[in-house]
């Protein structure tokens, strides 16, 4: 049988199949294992014998969290609810440190004569706390930024007090663009303008003869060298930025003939977001250090390599080269970087250059996650069910089919099966069926599909009938989150990118059913439908317990949604942005962190201005309606005034379920 077999039937079974008598043979080690938190956690995710995720945002060098924990305190404190966005601001602190010595270490063990300065291309995630968060990180590192528009070129100028460190301008540039740059360079920046077009390297020449100062100025290479999977053709000749290698002589030459020659500062490549393979970015470094090292051969005096973005997060966990994956380390990305920079320059004796590098993705991915709640599940059947005693033909049949089921009939009574439904379809499409004997015949269907399942997982797996090898996926569930998946995944609705999902608590309970995420928007794409998965690159369901209000609200959290998601959601359905607190640690507080900062998401009055639809406009014209309705003696004036009353005060609330009215309790540390 094939591999999606033997997975599926071991995931099965580690999943819904416990040992006889056995109610605690459940452990959060299980969990660990069948969530990959051990191998996506990458040192700061991990799950207590509690069956709680915890965190660890210094991972060795600081304490744990329990992420249930901030999420109540958030809401009991706070009075924030779910969804809720949660920000380990140490985290930042770690990721931006891990790199720095990652390549302060390559530098000094491969006797490198240049320096490291990084930058944080700000279009990862422009929020200023983040961004803050960041540069405080890098001070000891003269960590700077990348900026990409005017927009970010306006903030980034503002935020950025170190003028040891870089501010690298990339993108297509106006005038404006430049102005504000070359004001940088007045204040004592180093500001870099990195030309995307020959076009950009006239007007830097003017702009900056005009204003007075002298220009920092970097080239990007449009490389032959591209990268893998989904950004692949942010590198390569037919990349959407970058001069060939005769618009570099010219750009050279421009700046030769305007007295500026010794503006030619740096050299830029970037051959993609989340470049899995280290082999791509070994090919590209070497690529670019030689542009690097003939320029320098021709007299011109750049001074900085900047290898762009491209340094990988392993969402899946499974170290390899797939599009959600990596099969390197930072330090060995760090390692390569300077040794084939080193070893190219070496071979063309010029100088070795001051390093850049991009990363974003890498510096603020897992810093963040979204902790929604599961507050129902559309699920197939019914949990309590007795066949329905009847002389109807189909009735009959199909009780009968269920009561012949055995482990020798599997087949034959899946056809069976198949057979009554159809008929029963086609007797009702033409009127002969009531609504009563269909819903029967429904669900006798997917209760014997439910025991036909539990029968193969006891199976050798060479021994299931080919029609019965994907059982599992019509049998799935779909717990219903109060989130969108438009607004705080959009990644994963737009091109299937994937993130860690997992429940936050109960997870030393076992798991009781397969099921995929439904949003509460009106759209059908509003769905999470892929999950990371050990022994493939992803599976179609995620293992998930029951949801029972009355027992506590159900967290999931979605994991490691710290690049791009902030920024790039979309207010489909009027959902807006949604409420966020962030996390500091503090040994000297009883539970060893505190709530920071609390963001409260968008109100419904908020997302409605964003369309024009302006408050005190619409308060008016219900006031308008109402008022007539009580002239007409169909409402009485307190009730109106009240109603009213209620549309107003409505404008002011979240734009999500408000989930808590309903709520009897929330989950202890004991589970639920």
């Amino acid at each position: 049988m094939s591999e999606r077999l033997s997975t599926k039937t071991r995931a099965a079974a580690l999943v819904t199949d416990p040992p006889a008598n056995d109610a605690d043979a459940w452990t959060s080690a299980d969990a660990r294992e069948l969530y990959m938190i051990d191998r996506w956690g990458a040192g700061y995710f991990d799950v207590n014998e509690d069956g709680m995720v915890t965190v660890s945002p210094l991972q060795q060098r600081g304490g744990k969290v329990v992420l249930l924990d901030v999420v109540n305190a958030a809401i009991r404190e706070e009075g924030l609810k779910t969804p809720l966005i949660i920000r380990f601001q140490d985290m930042l602190h770690h990721r931006v440190r891990t790199l720095n010595e990652a390549f302060n270490r390559a530098i000094a063990d491969n006797k490198y004569r240049g320096t490291y300065r990084g930058v944080f291309p700000i279009k990862v995630n422009q929020l200023r706390e983040v961004v803050q968060e960041i540069l405080e990180a890098g001070r000891p590192f003269h960590y700077g930024i990348e900026v990409g528009s005017k927009p970010e070129m306006f903030a980034g100028l503002a935020i950025h007090t170190d003028n040891e460190s870089l501010i690298v301008c990339n993108g297509y540039k106006d005038d404006a663009f430049i102005r504000i740059a070359l004001l940088g360079r007045k204040l004592g920046k180093k500001v870099i303008l990195i030309a995307e077009k020959l076009s950009e390297v006239r007007a830097i020449v003017r702009i900056a003869k005009e204003i007075g100062v002298e220009p920092q100025i970097g080239v990007r290479v449009r490389l032959q060298a591209k990268g893998a999977g989904k950004w692949a053709e942010s590198g390569g000749e037919r990349a959407k930025f970058g001069l060939t290698t005769s618009e570099i002589l010219e750009a050279a030459a421009i700046l030769k003939d305007a007295g500026m020659t010794n503006a030619f500062k740096l050299v830029h490549f970037h051959v993609g977001s989340q470049v899995p393979d280290i082999l791509i970015v070994k090919r590209a470094v070497r690529e670019a250090a030689r542009y690097y090292a003939k320029l320098r051969r021709l007299g011109h005096p750049v001074e900085y390599l900047d290898v762009g973005g491209g340094l990988a997060v392993d969402y899946d966990g499974s170290r390899s080269t797939g599009d959600a994956s990596m099969n390197y380390s930072v330090e060995e990305y760090a390692r390569d970087i300077v040794w084939n920079i080193a070893d190219i320059c070496d071979e063309e004796r010029v100088p070795h250059p001051h390093i850049v590098s991009e990363s974003g993705r890498a510096i603020v991915a897992h810093h963040a996650m979204l902790v929604v709640e599961a507050f129902g599940a559309v699920e197939r059947t019914a949990r309590d069910f007795a066949p329905q005693v009847s002389d109807h033909k189909l009735i009959r049949s199909i009780n009968e089919i269920k009561e012949g089921l055995n482990i020798r009939t599997l087949n034959e009574t899946w056809h069976d099966l198949l057979q009554v439904r159809e008929e029963a379809e086609k007797l009702f499409e033409v009127g002969l069926l009531e609504l009563d004997v269909k819903a029967h015949v429904e669900t006798v269907f997917w209760h014997t599909i439910e025991e036909i399942r539990e029968i193969i997982r006891k199976m050798d797996p060479s021994e299931v009938p080919d029609d019965l090898l994907d059982i599992d996926q019509r049998l799935y569930n779909q717990h219903i989150c109060n989130f969108s998946v438009f607004q705080s995944l959009l990644d994963h609705w737009a091109f299937g990118a994937l993130f860690p999902v997992a429940p936050i608590h109960r997870l030393n309970e076992r798991p009781t059913m397969e099921s995929t995420l439904v949003d509460i928007t009106c759209d059908s794409d509003g769905k999470v439908a892929k999950f990371i998965d050990r022994d493939k690159p992803e599976r179609d369901t995620l293992p998930l317990h029951a949801v029972n209000r009355d027992e506590g609200p159900y967290y999931l959290g979605i994991f490691l949604t710290g690049a791009y998601q902030d920024i790039m959601g979309d207010i489909h359905n009027l959902f807006g942005r949604v409420n966020e607190v962030h996390v500091f640690l503090d040994e000297d507080e009883d539970c060893g962190y505190y709530l920071e900062e609390t963001i409260s998401g968008n109100t419904i009055s908020e997302v409605l201005k964003m369309t024009q639809y302006e408050t005190p406009d619409l308060a008016s014209r219900v006031k308008a309606q109402v008022d007539a309705v009580i002239k007409q003696d169909r409402l009485k004036p307190t009730e109106g005034m009240r109603l009213l009353a209620e549309y107003e005060r409505g404008l002011k609330d979240t734009t999500y379920l408000n989930l808590a009215e309903t709520a009897s309790r929330s989950p202890t540390n004991g589970g639920s």
